[in-house]
């Protein structure tokens, strides 16, 4: 036979169970719909296959390999003052103190509270007789408060881990604009390299243009050439002079255009010299799975933070259908008369400790709608991930191929440049004899110009293309070890699901 306390024991405990089944409401089978996609899947395509076996991967350095000291120097500047990668960089530091206060949740929370005020009570016309009508005194209040989440759900676990991944992901995207802004000094600078290149063969152009105008001069004065020779020799010079004005000017315009990535003024630009790029030990990839291949990558790296940390949401969402336990505790000291210490005094003070218990009995659908955009957005993620692999391997494949037809080209333009040269010669030379006349000439002359200047942009093209192979490799910016691991991008209750044998969860939760 139960006693009456022991009853309302066990009546209590019973409503307390009924509460708890009743707040942890059916999830309704509302899970993520997509799954991450593998590299190793998919199939990498015939340029990467017979990539070079015996390359590296790029150095975090890799513009070095072009051996142009000035180059250098602008990349160093660039990284200390763009103001665009500052910004990348002010992002992480906003991430990673998101990131902390996150984790401040699972840490014990201490508050206090003081108040001191001096308070005249009304006289006992409205107050009526008492002790304190018509005084004046001192009514304070001062407690401290501790609360801790028992987090037995692993909600504020979950929103702290997934404030880490989007700070790591944050960090990724930083590394990837830093990539971004090392790339566009190269490009820029590759560009000033070859309008330089164009410049000398525009001004080598335009002197032989008026030594062939001074020789049908000479041909008409001996009797031997005609007045509209000299006309035809000396049509082109005005043109060559304009396109001599235009690479200079496309010169001053790739200065200004790296003294802004650098993150200065246009007179930054004037100090910079001819660049002398030569291009060292060809680029190719490594021997490696492609899963490997595209991992180095900081844009697949923050695409599977920002996977890892919707999963986190979707734990976030599930345990916001259990109970929140908390425990709290609060001492402090009251007093609405007396002296203004009587507050500290034994008989005015106060504690109170113990658990406090809150649960969703009845949200409208919010929580599984909640749980719904957590799983929306996780799949979303997902699917951005798996385009960033399937461009990721594109870019690799025509980086690659970019660079066999730029080797091919580079040689067949030097052929043609040959040729040309040699074709001009003999023109020039039987025009200065007087077998020929002046047309022969000027088509060969424009031969060997065109041709020049396609060995001048094949050869920027062939840099570019190392370049751009070297930046969509990841830039040597990034490891491996840098991205989540299979289990970290997994809802945790599709972890449980997992063979025992699994990978174990290896991230660790960082606190400033």
């Amino acid at each position: 036979m139960l006693s009456p306390v022991q009853r309302g024991i066990v009546t209590v405990s019973a409503f307390a169970v009924s509460l708890i089944i009743t707040g942890c409401a059916s999830t309704g089978g509302i899970a993520p719909q997509e799954k991450s996609l593998g590299a190793s899947t998919l199939d990498v395509g015939a340029a990467i296959r017979a990539a070079d076996i015996d390359a590296k991967w790029p150095s975090s350095d890799w513009w070095m390999s072009f051996n142009d000291p000035q180059l250098d120097a602008w990349i160093e500047d660039a990284e200390k003052n763009n103001p665009t990668l500052a910004s990348a960089q002010a992002r992480v530091r906003q991430a990673q103190s998101m990131a902390t206060v996150a984790h401040s949740a699972l840490l014990p929370q201490v508050h206090g509270n003081l108040s001191i005020q001096r308070q005249h009570w009304p006289d006992n016309v409205f107050y009526g007789p008492g002790p304190l009508a018509d005084e004046t005194t001192w009514n304070n209040t001062g407690s401290l408060g501790l609360s801790y989440h028992l987090d037995v759900w692993g909600k504020y676990r979950n929103e702290s881990e997934g404030a880490l991944d989007i700070a790591q992901a944050t960090a990724a995207d930083e590394r990837a604009a830093q990539l971004e802004l090392e790339s566009n000094v190269v490009r820029t600078y590759v560009e000033l390299s070859m309008n330089y290149a164009l410049l000398d063969i525009a001004r080598s152009t335009l002197e032989q243009q008026k030594q062939v105008a001074s020789l049908a001069s000479r041909r008409l004065a001996g009797g031997i050439g005609t007045q509209l020779e000299v006309s035809q020799a000396e049509t082109p010079i005005p043109e060559y002079e304009r396109q001599i004005d235009t690479l200079e000017e496309s010169i001053s315009l790739g200065k200004n255009e790296l003294a802004a990535l650098v993150g200065k003024g246009p007179g930054a630009g004037d100090s910079i010299t001819r660049p002398t790029l030569s291009l060292g030990t060809p680029a190719g990839l490594p021997t490696i799975l492609p899963a490997d291949l595209i991992g180095h990558r900081p844009d697949v790296v923050a695409a599977r933070w920002l996977v890892a940390a919707r999963a986190r949401g979707i734990d976030v969402a599930r345990a916001n259908f259990y109970p929140d336990i908390n425990l709290l505790a609060s001492m402090g000291g009251y007093a609405a008369a007396g002296p203004l210490f009587q507050m500290f005094k034994s008989m005015s003070g106060s504690w109170s400790a113990g658990p406090a218990m809150s649960l969703p009995i009845f949200e409208g659908g919010r929580l599984r709608g909640e749980l719904g955009a957590a799983s929306a957005g996780y799949d979303e993620a997902v699917d951005r991930y798996n385009q960033t692999i399937v461009t990721a391997l594109k870019e690799i494949s025509d980086q690659i191929i970019r660079i066999r037809s730029m080797e091919t080209q580079l040689e067949d333009a030097r052929r043609s440049v040959s040729i040309a040269q040699k074709n001009y010669d003999l023109a020039r030379s039987a025009f200065q004899r007087g077998l020929t006349d002046y047309l022969n000439v000027l088509i060969a002359q424009t031969q060997l110009l065109r041709a020049q200047e396609g060995a001048a942009k094949v050869q920027a093209e062939r840099l570019n293309a190392n370049a751009s192979l070297a930046t969509v490799l990841g830039g040597g910016l990034m490891t491996l070890s840098d991205g989540p691991t299979e289990r970290d991008i997994q809802p945790t209750h599709a972890r449980r699901s997992e063979p025992s044998s699994a990978t174990s969860n290896a991230k660790s939760v960082q606190s400033n």
